[in-house]
């Protein structure tokens, strides 16, 4: 059992947690969160992120397990823990990896003008803001399987995580990067950048297409 402020706090087997997050029952979410929050902390703070990064990737962990844990074929085939860890790690890589990508884009695709370097308007953080602001106003499916290609996990094996048919996960995946791309165009601050400088091309680059 765990100790929290002198009381003991229920520790619940793999088949409990289960069984109560598919009946919704609220108590789990946080005794998970006191459980597993610090190891995720943990993970994240190694790869650079922050104690509130760690807390959106926690949460978006868990609705990607609550939606496989829906599927009535949804079968723990590790630890309850390790599964978590797994969905959560996988989650922050497609976070830097795309952070990256917001930061490259711009520099791989942009002609550089020798007296006005379009590198010094266009700092990390508002390439990144353009890129997430942009990626946020994708429907969820979208999002999800774009993470995932990002990491390159292949379609087979998206389909099989999110329980889509491989089919759709194909046509899902250029959908929403054709999407994406259209929203990082008609972006208020992206479309300045193209008034200010009249030499940044179409923008044609996201990582890993296929």
């Amino acid at each position: 059992m765990l100790q929290k402020a002198g009381t003991f706090v229920k520790e619940y087997s793999d088949s409990e947690i289960i069984d109560c997050l598919r009946n919704r029952q609220s108590y789990v979410v946080r005794y998970l969160s006191d459980r597993y929050l610090p190891m995720i902390k943990l993970m994240v703070s190694q790869f650079g992120g922050t104690s509130e990064d760690a807390k959106d990737i926690f949460q978006e962990g868990l609705m990607i397990m609550l939606e496989k844990i829906d599927n009535k074929e949804f079968a723990l085939t590790c630890k309850f823990k390790t599964f978590l860890y797994c969905v959560c790690e996988n989650l922050w890589k497609s976070v830097l990896a795309r952070r990256q990508a917001t930061v490259n884009y711009i520099r791989n695709r942009v002609a550089v003008d020798e007296d006005n370097d379009f590198t010094e308007l266009m700092d990390n953080n508002l390439c990144r803001n353009i890129f997430e602001e942009a990626f946020d106003t994708l429907d969820t499916a979208g999002k999800n399987i774009l993470k995932l290609y990002w990491v390159d996990i292949s379609p087979r094996e998206i389909a099989a995580k999110l329980g889509y048919t491989y089919g759709y996960v194909r046509k899902k995946k250029c959908k929403a990067q054709a999407e994406l791309i259209m929203k990082v165009k008609i972006h208020p601050d992206y479309k300045r950048i193209m008034e200010q400088e009249e030499s940044v091309p179409e923008l044609n680059y996201l990582p890993h297409q296929s």
